[in-house]
């Protein structure tokens, strides 16, 4: 506790900065749903025509558009989203008249542990790989880890996912080349079966990028005062960079791998079209492919809610974690 401090003031700044931060958010959230509705707008073609067939009649075209509501001002569509949107619910499928949240809650099911099992495996590769070749940067894998990430970091997810199913699906037939079970996680070894190709080359990417960063952060922290200073004290490499060089060397990583873990979402989107998953990917470009807009809409507002989340998370962990910015906001240790 700061002197002069009483009692329960040292979280105060620290709230006053999580609702800075949430303002912040719900600014931005807002930001984004403008720039999605009107982006979307700009787009050529009516929502309204993908009711229609060739030769529609005029009477039929003005229909179809009372019935999207595309024949109403653009701000007072708008609006009328937006409203939706406060009572959380995303509105329904221009096509089948489905209720797409329920839609895309059902496809979170498949993106989200998708996403979670590959940016947990890119973790764990990145400081492997990270940490290694900082560390042994003056031998042979040190310099062959680097150069194998600057690769993977070249390297488009959708091609490593191709080679993954031509190996391990085709050739040795060790995992599904696609799809996902029709009963869903009533089986997880199936399930996770089905994920394990896409994640793996989801983490080769984002494992390729995220090394860079961490062999970056434990160069820092090999050449700092205070690892050479708990060496002259007696403490072994290996104790001293473990006790004080992990934590310091975590705080400029901490706000990458929020940007990472967004990354790791958008391209959990990209890989399920390549192994045909039902995920959110899918349910976007099936949307884009039947000019559904409330569908598209939907898809892009929960992944930009969910990115928000993500970051907005990640800097409030870095404040945890870096004693200086506990310092500013007033979080004790």
């Amino acid at each position: 506790m700061r002197q002069g401090a009483r009692p329960g003031q040292e979280g105060t700044p620290m709230l006053g900065y999580v609702l800075r931060r949430g303002a912040l958010l719900l600014g931005s959230f807002a930001i984004a749903m403008v720039l999605i509705f009107v982006l979307l707008r700009m787009l050529p073609g009516d929502p309204a025509n993908a009711l229609l067939s060739v030769g529609a009649t005029d009477e039929q075209i003005a229909a179809a558009q009372a019935q999207v509501g595309s024949d109403k001002p653009l701000l007072v569509q708008f609006g009328a989203w937006a409203a939706q949107m406060l009572r959380f619910d995303l509105g329904e499928s221009v096509i089948t008249g489905a209720a797409i949240g329920p839609d895309v809650a059902a496809r979170l099911q498949v993106t989200i542990p998708l996403t979670l099992i590959a940016f947990v495996g890119a973790v764990i590769v990145a400081l492997v790989a990270g940490v290694t070749s900082a560390v042994r940067a003056d031998r042979w894998y040190g310099v062959a880890l680097s150069g194998v990430a600057q690769f993977g970091i070249a390297v488009p997810v959708f091609w490593i996912g191709m080679i993954l199913v031509w190996i391990f699906g085709l050739m040795l037939g060790w995992f599904p080349t696609g799809g996902f079970p029709t009963d869903d996680w009533a089986y997880p070894v199936d399930a996770l079966s089905s994920l394990a190709l896409p994640a793996i080359a989801i983490a080769i990417v984002m494992g390729a990028s995220l090394t860079r960063y961490v062999r970056s952060a434990t160069i820092d922290v090999l050449g700092s005062d205070y690892l050479r200073t708990a060496r002259a004290h007696g403490s072994g490499f290996g104790e001293a960079l473990w006790r004080h060089g992990l934590r310091n060397g975590s705080v400029p990583v901490i706000s990458i791998l929020g940007i990472e873990l967004a990354s790791t979402l958008l391209g959990a989107v990209v890989v399920e079209s390549v192994f045909a998953l039902p995920g959110l990917g899918s349910y976007l470009v099936d949307g884009i492919a039947r000019h559904d807009f409330a569908a598209i809409q939907g898809v892009l507002v929960v992944t930009t809610l969910i990115v928000l989340l993500v970051g907005f998370a990640a800097d409030l962990a870095q404040r945890f974690v870096d004693p200086r910015l506990r310092a500013t906001t007033g979080v004790s240790a």
